[in-house]
């Protein structure tokens, strides 16, 4: 819309002139001094303190960090759609801006370190009902987490998801939720597991397409890894080993040591 008023008004004439608008600014468009290289920054920057719970307050909105900034100085620029927040020059998080007053956007990532020590505050907390909601913590997760818990009990369980959660800083999304998948299928409810698992749904990802992951089962493209590297393995012909060899040194007796 604004381009098409452009053109409107280049046909306009001020007054009595003899030209056009168009026509006197392309006589003067080669005297302009050229754009600057540095883009230039639009959004409005805050300089605040992050308080004990991890978050700052943006104009009645509070937004999350990591927990290792809490009591520093950052600096936010808030954009029209986003928030980004600065430690100096590092970027420690990016929120989408809310719209609406008095609301609080938490991203779960922030909080990990503090939760490994605290793990029984993960159930209840309104950073993990936030990334059930944004689609990030999804069904997968919960049912490895249910497993896990069953298996180690609550405290340990859930200590081994949020080390699970911590392996999202290093591996795609959706390569972890494949491990996640493909552990509670093997039984193996450890946070290395889930690792090694979503590493070679990382390496198999280029060579056949992702199929839809289901908590409780279902035909899927992906295998243990012991089954993958044994497969390879030619047949294996040799007579399983034996100790029979060896018994003989039972019924050796050590001689008789001579009485004090």
């Amino acid at each position: 819309m604004i381009e098409r008023w452009d053109e409107a008004d280049d046909a306009r004439r001020i007054r009595s002139r003899a030209r056009t608008i168009g026509e006197y600014f392309a006589a003067e468009q080669p005297l302009l001094d050229p754009l600057p290289d540095e883009p230039f920054e639009t959004g409005r920057l805050f300089t605040l303190r992050v308080d004990r719970y991890s978050q700052i307050s943006v104009r009645t909105n509070r937004y999350s960090v990591p927990v290792r900034l809490i009591g520093r100085t950052v600096r936010a620029m808030l954009h029209a759609s986003e928030l980004v927040v600065y430690d100096g020059r590092e970027e420690v998080a990016r929120h989408e801006r809310m719209i609406a007053k008095a609301s609080c956007r938490l991203d779960l990532d922030h909080y990990l370190e503090a939760l490994v020590r605290k793990p029984g505050a993960l159930p209840g907390a309104t950073a993990l009902d936030q990334a059930r909601s944004a689609g990030r913590f999804t069904p997968v997760h919960d049912a490895w987490w249910a497993a896990a818990v069953k298996a180690h009990g609550e405290r340990d369980g859930t200590r081994a998801l949020i080390e699970v959660l911590l392996l999202g800083r290093h591996l795609p999304h959706e390569h972890l939720v494949t491990g996640l998948a493909a552990a509670l299928r093997t039984g193996a409810l450890t946070a290395d597991a889930v690792a090694l698992e979503a590493r070679k749904a990382a390496e198999e990802d280029s060579h056949a397409p992702a199929e839809p992951v289901s908590p409780t089962g279902g035909q899927s493209n992906v295998t243990s890894l012991a089954s993958r590297r044994l497969a390879h393995l030619p047949p294996d012909k040799r007579p399983l080993p034996s100790v029979a060899h060896y018994d003989q040194l039972l019924r050796l007796r050590r001689p008789d040591r001579p009485a004090p």
